[in-house]
């Protein structure tokens, strides 16, 4: 079997109302070839294995549950839970569960985002603000715009709930805000 070199990211935040949405992008998709997709979509503990084998029913990629210590490989989806940060360690890119003092998200989407950005100038990034409530995500959806990555979020007609996609549009520099239909398709020609 030939090893894929990764190349391009996806990363998408979502809270209320993401599981559709993001099961939607899911379906969508071919075969991925050099791109993965990591996800951070709250949910309690004890639910996001589950989502991610529910997604694995819809996907034509692998969908992973992110357990400590897993590579993060190209052609692959990767479902995060908890305080899970994206490390380098020798050549190649792991996942990390670590211990967070004040987080109240599970996961915690502005852990995952910040902790990709010693890597955003090496990958091209797409990241993805979708539905919910609050504001997880939006500051780690900034400084990856900052850093050269391309920024997307629902419209305020598209999102179930308007909050993390309202808040991104206020803050992150250069987002841009799509209908749910067009974030599936620019998803989808980003993985291409």
């Amino acid at each position: 079997m030939i090893s894929l070199k990764l190349k391009k990211i996806v990363l998408i935040g979502a809270s209320t109302g993401g599981p559709g949405q993001i099961e939607k992008i899911i379906s969508s998709l071919g075969p991925m070839q050099e791109t993965s997709l990591i996800i951070g979509q709250h949910m309690a503990s004890g639910f996001a294995d589950g989502f991610a084998k529910r997604l694995h029913n819809y996907s034509k990629n692998n969908v992973y549950f992110v357990e400590h210590g897993m590579e993060l490989l190209a052609s692959n989806i990767y479902i995060c839970s908890g305080c899970t940060r994206i490390d380098k360690e020798s050549s190649s890119l792991k996942f990390n569960l670590v211990q967070a003092l004040n987080t109240s998200y599970n996961p915690d989407i502005d852990m995952i985002f910040n902790s990709f950005l010693p890597f955003a100038s090496k990958y091209t990034t797409l990241c993805a603000i979708l539905t919910g409530i609050g504001n997880d995500g939006v500051e780690g959806c900034k400084n990856l715009s900052l850093n050269g990555a391309r920024c997307i979020t629902e419209n305020a007609e598209s999102a179930i709930v308007d909050g993390m996609p309202n808040r991104a549009r206020q803050v992150v520099p250069n987002i841009e805000a799509l209908d749910m239909k067009d974030i599936i398709n620019n998803i989808k020609e980003f993985c291409t």
